[in-house]
């Protein structure tokens, strides 16, 4: 799987799931948490999804907006397995 596909999913879930917005247009590096688009509290449904459908386990400690903050974050550490 590559960038552009993790990216893909992340966003389909993130607006569908989160947000509960599809027709949301996130950019892939537009600030999630600190733009005020998601609170930290999603981020932990946003870990159990990239467990479920990468197989990537992200630990809470890894859950910060300087880890988690936007798409292209979210898929780099899914990305470094």
């Amino acid at each position: 799987m590559d960038r552009v596909e993790v990216i893909a999913q992340l966003r389909q879930f993130i607006c569908t799931e989160i947000v509960k917005n599809p027709g949301l247009e996130l950019l892939d590096d537009e600030p999630l948490i600190t733009g005020g688009i998601i609170d930290s509290f999603s981020l932990a449904y946003i870990a159990v999804f990239i467990e479920s459908a990468f197989g990537v386990m992200i630990y809470d400690t890894e859950l910060t907006t300087q880890n988690m903050d936007t798409l292209v974050q979210m898929a780099n550490r899914v990305l470094a397995g």
